[in-house]
């Protein structure tokens, strides 16, 4: 398993920091604009195209008040992955971990490991623009 992560602290407290991220609908808010395409979305799942690379489905596997946020693919993936939020809340603050999991042969890890790299960066620093 490959793990991609990013740690922000994000300026407000934990609930309004879960119920942004609960919502899949928000998430399209955090991803690179120019990156995304075709993107559908409900409270509880998201579908969307990566330009260059592959179309996801993914849905909420489960959610533990403002604590933490698993999302997993709602259609079989071209690799097996695991997309996590976890929240710590940090006086008026939130520390947020944003993680993703993925299952990558060799092939795969050269083709995608520096986007998602980039991903898990862009999607953290996104989630402090929006929320501060």
């Amino acid at each position: 398993m490959n793990t991609f992560q990013n740690k922000v602290t994000v300026h407000q407290p934990a609930t309004k920091v879960f119920d942004f991220l609960a919502d899949m609908n928000n998430h399209q808010k955090l991803m690179p604009a120019e990156d995304i395409g075709d993107w559908k979305s409900t409270y509880n799942e998201a579908s969307f195209n990566i330009r260059g690379m592959i179309s996801l489905s993914l849905k909420v596997d489960s959610r533990t008040v403002n604590e933490q946020i698993k999302i997993v693919p709602a259609e079989k993936p071209p690799f097996e992955m695991e997309l996590m939020w976890e929240l710590k809340p940090s006086g008026q603050d939130t520390e947020v971990t944003f993680t993703i999991n993925a299952e990558l042969n060799l092939m795969m890890k050269m083709a995608v490991s520096g986007q998602l790299k980039k991903l898990t960066e862009h999607e953290a620093n996104s989630l402090i623009f929006l929320l501060g």
